[in-house]
């Protein structure tokens, strides 16, 4: 006879708890329908959700349930009726249901069904969403890599040329464990003349970047550090350009970062091949200012020498990782 299982929860957000409670699910039946349900006031989306579930188990039956319906028998005197009647008609007939809570029991005899529940008292995997939402800094290893790219708390290091952005990017990562991005720009310009730069050229390094730090994101420990973001290079093709494509315009304002460390151009200017813009520093220091405040970016003007910058940059880092 086919065993048909069932598990169900709003992975807010999907955590180790739960891959141990799918997984074990699955072993114990021939086929396991796992229900994603979302309310569309829930702090991450149902659609994420569903994918990293989806994702993680491709040998089960993932649906994802975004109805409103209440969350707790408080809530309303039907909720029972409206649950069982839910999990038929997204999962059909069900043979055992899965849990880690004691609401399986009541959830398992009205669909007439066996309850398993696995790991009631988190020995195995001691999480929970709330935990993970609250510091998920903290709880880091009890995210899945999947998930992770959500919670990375990203910071860019922006600056006109010679400011040394790419040492202290590349200084800080190491020391905080984690990983960078390069400027996609500097390896883009190698063979090109940078005041001979169009449009197109700055909507690739755009797209380059981007691509980039979201590649890098799936790979940080906590923290990303990125040495440069698009409002650089919108700015860049405003000053060699004269104006910015649409996209890089959309696309630098709608970008987030936890924080941004704006390098000050008060160090010397050093010539390494590549650097073009000597005269115009002060302007695009505060260009990028502008584009900042303009945005409600939050950032913190880093000035002083290479090792004031360090202490200050690294003390902005450090509050971040712990919430502040």
């Amino acid at each position: 006879m086919i065993q048909r299982g069932l598990v169900l929860g709003k992975f807010l957000p999907y955590h180790e708890g739960h891959a141990l409670l799918v997984r074990s699910a699955r072993a114990q039946v021939d086929r396991l329908t796992v229900l994603v349900c979302s309310i569309s006031r829930e702090p991450i989306p149902g659609a994420l959700r569903y994918h990293w579930v989806a994702a993680s188990h491709p040998d089960c039956r993932v649906v994802h349930v975004a109805e409103e319906v209440p969350q707790a028998p408080e809530d309303d005197p039907d909720f029972w009726p409206i649950w069982t009647d839910l999990v038929r008609r997204y999962a059909g007939d069900v043979d055992v249901v899965f849990t880690s809570e004691m609401y399986g029991d009541e959830l398992a005899a009205r669909l007439c069904a066996r309850h398993i529940c696995v790991d009631p008292g988190r020995r195995g995997v001691p999480i929970s969403g709330t935990a993970i939402r609250q510091d998920p800094m903290i709880n880091w290893q009890y995210i899945p890599p999947i998930v992770r790219p959500y919670f990375v708390r990203r910071v860019a290091v922006l600056g006109t040329e010679s400011t040394g952005k790419t040492t202290l990017a590349e200084t800080l990562a190491h020391e905080l464990d984690t990983v960078w991005v390069p400027e996609y720009g500097r390896g883009y310009c190698e063979n090109r003349d940078p005041l001979a730069l169009t449009a197109e050229d700055f909507d690739a390094i755009g797209k380059g970047q981007a691509r980039d730090e979201d590649e890098a994101a799936t790979r940080a420990n906590r923290l990303l550090i990125c040495d440069t973001d698009l409002r650089t290079t919108a700015t860049w093709c405003d000053l060699i350009v004269g104006t910015r494509p649409a996209w890089l315009a959309e696309a630098a304002a709608r970008r987030r970062y936890n924080h941004v460390l704006l390098l000050d151009a008060d160090v010397p200017w050093v010539q390494d091949g590549t650097r073009v813009l000597r005269d115009e520093r002060i302007e695009h220091t505060e260009r990028l200012r502008r584009e900042l405040e303009r945005t409600e970016q939050p950032y913190t003007l880093i000035s002083g020498s290479w090792a004031e910058r360090h202490t200050e940059a690294r003390a902005v880092l450090e509050c971040i990782l712990a919430g502040r």
